[in-house]
């Protein structure tokens, strides 16, 4: 994937930061590729970055926009368009990682056409993948796994990476999201895989490989989500894995979008990842909680951190505020 940079980062009018969270997650993953944000009249959410228009961007040295939206069903809404083609216009490409496609709006094809720009539609994969095999492959890995959706699996593997190379370690992180895509340059987004092929399309993304080398791949969704259960189980199969990381999001009171759904149990979460995991590795183990606890105080996560950590038997840490090293430590 070259989706030129520095980047213009379209966050519409996303109700909140979490909707905005592609954008959110590249900013802070790759800041040196970010110069502007471009907001629509009713955004909620805001990356901190300078306001910018397309054209104004484009005039600062933006080659591409980013629709940096995370919304229910991927959709492109249609008043977007307008800006989607004055960015084309303003000489810039224009990347998207919604499940609705770019290349599927006549009056952006036909912008991109005019102005030789090129659209990235990074969700939908090039290519076809095998039906997984759960066999053992060399190398090591990790998943992320979660309580809901939206807690925290991609940063927590993107800094499990982090700390393993600064460890010097060789570890590389699997992207199977749209934003993980962005930030990596390539991967897989798995929610975007025939069912079937799932499995496969994880194993493919993992593939063999040096015995001391840690794959750090993305979770998604949670087995308890009833919307999203299915890929979260592909994953499990898909990516064999040596070890997993809980995360979790300790101030909700119910899945997110399933008011009628409340989150489960920890140790009830992590209990039935296990299971799921053994069926292609019975060694697996999970090493660690992730906690996000931006919404809490000092004082209060600190509390909160100790008090899983002692309930669970297993490091407890909130990556922003005290880093995965204790994670990290029990990785062999």
């Amino acid at each position: 994937m070259a989706i030129p940079h520095p980047y213009l980062l379209f966050i519409g009018d996303a109700a909140d930061d979490l909707a905005a969270k592609t954008a959110q997650g590249i900013a802070h993953w790759r800041p040196e590729w970010c110069m502007a944000q471009m907001r629509l009249p009713g955004c909620k959410a805001d990356l901190g970055l300078p306001e910018m228009s397309p054209a104004e961007a484009a005039a600062k040295g933006c080659r591409s926009m980013i629709i940096g939206v995370a919304n229910a069903g991927g959709v492109l809404p249609a008043h977007w368009s307008a800006s989607i083609v004055e960015a084309l216009q303003h000489g810039m490409d224009v990347a998207s990682g919604l499940h609705a496609r770019l290349t599927d709006l006549p009056d952006v094809v036909a912008a991109a056409r005019a102005n030789g720009r090129v659209l990235h539609d990074v969700r939908h994969p090039t290519r076809e993948f095998d039906t997984g095999k759960g066999k053992k492959r060399s190398g090591k890995r990790l998943l992320t796994v979660g309580t809901d959706c939206s807690v925290g699996k991609m940063y927590t593997a993107l800094a499990i990476e982090k700390e393993l190379r600064q460890r010097g370690r060789t570890a590389d992180f699997r992207a199977t999201g749209q934003t993980g895509i962005f930030i990596a340059g390539d991967g897989v987004s798995i929610d975007a895989v025939v069912a079937d092929f799932i499995s496969g399309a994880v194993e493919w993304l993992s593939p063999p490989n040096d015995p001391d080398h840690w794959d750090l791949v993305e979770g998604q969704g949670s087995l308890f989500h009833a919307s999203f259960a299915g890929v979260s189980l592909g994953l499990l199969h898909g990516a064999c894995p040596d070890a997993l990381v809980m995360c979790h999001e300790p101030t909700r009171t119910h899945m997110r979008g399933l008011k009628h759904y409340p989150l489960p149990d920890i140790g009830e979460c992590i209990e039935a990842n296990l299971a799921a995991a053994r069926l292609v590795n019975p060694e697996v183990r999970c090493i660690g909680l992730s906690v996000n606890t931006s919404k809490l105080g000092g004082e209060a996560a600190r509390k909160l951190l100790a008090e899983l950590e002692h309930r669970h038997g297993m490091p407890a840490v909130d990556p922003f505020v005290t880093g995965v090293g204790t994670i990290v430590d029990r990785l062999w």
